[in-house]
């Protein structure tokens, strides 16, 4: 539970201060946490009112998220029980509504990527909203077993409130990328805890893409089991007219010669649309010769839009390879658009080459033809609702 400090602050309402993430509190027990009040700095972003009641225990499940999995031949899908062991192994819930997440799931979904095993294209696992008015609670572990190679998209559509942890489970040497779309229906609320654990010499590209839905608020937070590991965290949001869109990352550093690079880029439009990034690296006292990098760029592309940006890096020592870090939100660049109407290109075609310019280095990035080509077809269609 919080401390009288922390609670007698909150009943002041005085915004609670962020501690070093060294000393995050992580608890799979629901209980352990105060129902938050949108004055912690973990939550200063989100409107609580959105979440229908997943922060405070009033939200009960009443119905059930449906995955089905296509294209998995050459892994293992299972169905598990609450009680299977290898259950929670890549991290803890670090808020309430993670451990209530993990308190309220019936049935879990474990997909294995068996030992040395380099699969021929991408499994696709599919997430089944609740319905509209409806409450679901989830938990899925994706496990890669030593020197596996594998491509896993996760795709959430549908309507409902949907709360799940999702477990990456990298072995040595392994080289997984995993793709999280989260192309929600309008009503959708969907919060998610993401947990990625490398071990020695493993690699892992995560991607987050975030387009639909009324609030989503995801997650990931990326460890390292032992030396050698390489993640690259990517992500890519387009927030609407109302939309809420919030992304917290954690790297921790805590074991020597590891890498992460992390870079996320998004673009809003339409009054109240709000995205939120927050980055937060730690380089413990015994991680030497770490190596990172995180950066986010914001487009705004209409007046009425709000993007929060709030980089963090916390060393503990000095004898790392580099770290740091790059914010910036802006509007159109006049330049780049000057340059191009310049050359005879129209004022609205300049500005969605600018847009798609934008994205690029993301859009490259992402190995999966089928969820570029959609990606960039969504990106086109939101620009056509406004007429960029």
């Amino acid at each position: 539970m919080a401390d009288n400090n922390v609670a007698e602050a909150l009943r002041e309402g005085t915004v609670i201060p962020a501690a070093s993430r060294a000393e995050r509190f992580t608890s799979y027990d629901v209980e352990a946490f105060e129902a938050p009040r949108g004055r912690e700095e973990n939550w200063r972003f989100t409107p609580m009112k959105r979440l229908r009641g997943l922060h405070d225990g009033t939200a009960v499940a009443s119905g059930e998220a449906i995955v089905e999995i296509e294209s998995a031949d050459d892994l293992v899908v299972e169905t598990v029980g609450r009680d299977d062991s290898r259950l929670g192994v890549a991290g803890v819930p670090s808020d309430r509504i993670a451990a209530q997440a993990y308190s309220a799931f019936g049935k879990a979904t474990i997909v294995t990527v068996p030992k040395e095993t380099s699969a021929a294209k991408p499994a696709v696992l599919r997430t089944q909203g609740p319905g509209e008015g409806k409450v679901a609670f989830g938990h899925l572990q994706v496990r890669a077993e030593a020197f596996s190679k594998a491509t896993i998209v996760l795709d959430h559509v549908g309507s409902g409130t949907y709360a799940d942890n999702v477990e990456f489970v990298i072995g040595d040497s392994a080289n997984i990328t995993v793709v999280s779309v989260q192309d929600w229906a309008d009503d959708a609320v969907h919060v998610s805890e993401q947990h990625l654990k490398l071990g020695r010499d493993a690699k892992l590209k995560h991607i987050v893409i975030t387009l639909g839905g009324d609030l989503v608020r995801v997650s990931p937070t990326a460890t390292f089991a032992d030396r050698g590991g390489d993640v690259e965290m990517l992500g890519l949001y387009f927030a609407d007219s109302g939309q809420h869109q919030e992304h917290r990352l954690f790297v921790d550093h805590a074991v020597p010669n590891c890498k992460s690079r992390v870079m996320y880029k998004g673009a809003l439009q339409g009054d109240d649309a709000h995205t939120v990034w927050v980055g937060d690296v730690l380089i413990r006292a015994a991680a030497e010769a770490t190596d990172t990098y995180e950066l986010n760029r914001n487009l705004v592309l209409t007046p009425g839009a709000r993007a929060d940006s709030i980089p963090n890096l916390e060393i503990e020592t000095g004898e790392i390879e580099g770290a740091g870090h790059a914010s910036a939100t802006g509007r159109f660049d006049d330049e780049q658009l000057f340059y191009l109407q310049s050359r005879g290109i129209g004022e609205e075609a300049a500005r969605r080459l600018v847009v798609r310019g934008f994205f690029h280095e993301i859009l490259v990035k992402i190995d999966v033809p089928e969820v570029r080509e959609r990606l960039e077809a969504a990106i086109e269609a939101e620009l056509e609702a406004v007429g960029v």
